[in-house]
């Protein structure tokens, strides 16, 4: 019997998936528990326009992050950072450091977690950073911390 997952069912499938399971256990534990709905041609319809609606939100967000992608590679995030005599700062450059760096310069919030620094930050210079936005789409931003 073919079932649409209504929710995640752990080693069966994922939400608006449709699989093959045996009758009885369709009818005895999927349906009743909410878990599944039979698939028929109303119930495959409208699993249709939902993919339809989800793959289209999807071209959205991607079209938006290329956009936001494309802003950050632009140019360097400039961030300031008290030195000593020698050019080395005090501390170490952040993800929060560089988050709020962003905020300011290209308007874009994201959020700190987001983002990881390749190498420690102790002194002036280019550095390079990875922002992850989530399904893969990941970057690579370049950031320059410069004496205050």
């Amino acid at each position: 019997m073919q079932v649409i997952l209504i929710q995640d069912v752990d080693n069966l499938g994922g939400r608006n998936e449709l699989v093959t399971v045996k009758n009885g256990y369709a009818r005895n534990y999927l349906i009743p528990q909410k878990y599944a709905v039979e698939a028929n041609p109303s119930n495959l319809k409208q699993l249709e326009e939902k993919l339809k609606v989800k793959a289209k939100k999807e071209a959205a967000m991607l079209a938006e992050i290329n956009k936001v992608i494309d802003v950050l590679k632009a140019s360097p995030v400039k961030i300031g950072a008290k030195t000593g005599t020698s050019g080395k700062i005090f501390g170490a450059v952040t993800a929060l450091q560089i988050t709020r760096a962003i905020r300011d310069q290209k308007g874009y919030e994201i959020d700190r977690k987001r983002i990881s620094i390749n190498e420690e930050v102790k002194e002036l210079g280019l550095y390079k950073a990875t922002i992850d936005f989530g399904n893969g789409n990941t970057t690579e931003i370049e950031f320059e911390v410069v004496g205050e």
